[in-house]
């Protein structure tokens, strides 16, 4: 197994249109094939970023006829890179999605893909609830993925507040997770970075996380910080949280053996029994007013 990986995480506005990000992704690919990158990854919706859902409807296609994946195909083959595309809406039926991420290895062939499981049903105060789930289907498949540089744990967004997904990856041998997302401005003040290193620090894992940013052709704002996290909990990378950008970083693998020899909690988890302890029947009357005291 090799145990240097040169990774390219592109931050990206991504567009209502596949091909202005076509046009983005192949500029990526491209910066990455020069600095000698293995590996470019991309964010969540890189290929469409649509909530018109009349508009939407004319331009998700079937994953066998998504221009976005066959041009991410071609650009994998040309600089001769693997790309994780982070995920782009392919339709499952007339009426519904998957937000469906795919890794290309470097002559353009599917290794493996990824769909969603974790759906964005939010409510925050004072903005209209999410529903993602009102167009797209959820996945129902961890993906663990075997490359050259050992094995690959594969999420999107909103999975990361599902710490249970990781952990199975890591207990079945990842040394890599991704988590392309297109994080909102205030959960991503709030919860982003946290969330993140907790994933790297309590499995010993490196992260990436590329990231959308910025104001969309959409109407929506993203929170950008495209970072990643070394199995210690170390951010190695942060690209800001302002404008589109692009960066190209070394990730020493054996660091994963490191940190877990240091703090073995894979191992060190224990199977347990749950069991709920009542109140006692006067203490509820106590609270309720109900005793005769």
């Amino acid at each position: 197994m090799r145990t240097s990986l040169r990774v390219s995480v592109a931050q990206l506005t991504s567009s209502n249109r596949h091909d202005a990000n076509i046009e983005l992704m192949k500029a990526a690919a491209v910066a990455a094939g020069k600095d000698g990158a293995d590996l470019l990854t991309l964010p969540e919706v890189s290929g469409l970023m649509n909530q018109d859902g009349a508009d939407a409807k004319r331009h998700v296609t079937w994953p066998g006829d998504d221009p976005y994946i066959a041009a991410c195909r071609v650009q994998a083959a040309e600089q001769g890179i693997w790309i994780h595309l982070g995920s782009t809406p392919v339709r499952m039926s007339d009426r519904r999605y998957l937000n469906h991420s795919v890794l290309l290895d470097d002559h353009g062939r599917t290794r493996a893909t990824y769909d969603k499981i974790h759906l964005f049903d939010i409510c925050l105060d004072g903005q209209d609830p999410t529903g993602e789930s009102r167009r797209y289907e959820a996945g129902d498949e961890a993906v663990l993925v075997d490359t050259p540089w050992g094995l690959w744990g594969l999420s999107v967004c909103y999975d990361l507040r599902f710490p249970y997904l990781y952990r199975d990856y890591c207990l079945n041998g990842a040394t890599v997770v991704f988590v392309p997302s297109a994080f909102t401005v205030p959960t991503g003040h709030a919860h982003w970075e946290v969330l993140l290193r907790a994933r790297a620090i309590e499995n010993g894992v490196w992260v990436i996380a590329p990231a959308q940013v910025g104001r969309h052709a959409d109407g929506r704002t993203t929170y950008g910080h495209s970072v990643v996290i070394d199995p210690w909990g170390k951010i190695d990378l942060d690209l800001g949280g302002n404008r589109p950008a692009q960066a190209t970083v070394d990730i020493d693998l054996e660091k994963v053996a490191w940190a877990r020899s240091q703090i073995p909690s894979l191992r060190n988890g224990r199977a347990y029994s749950f069991r709920r302890v009542e109140r006692p029947r006067e203490a509820i009357e106590d609270v309720t007013g109900s005793s005769s005291h």
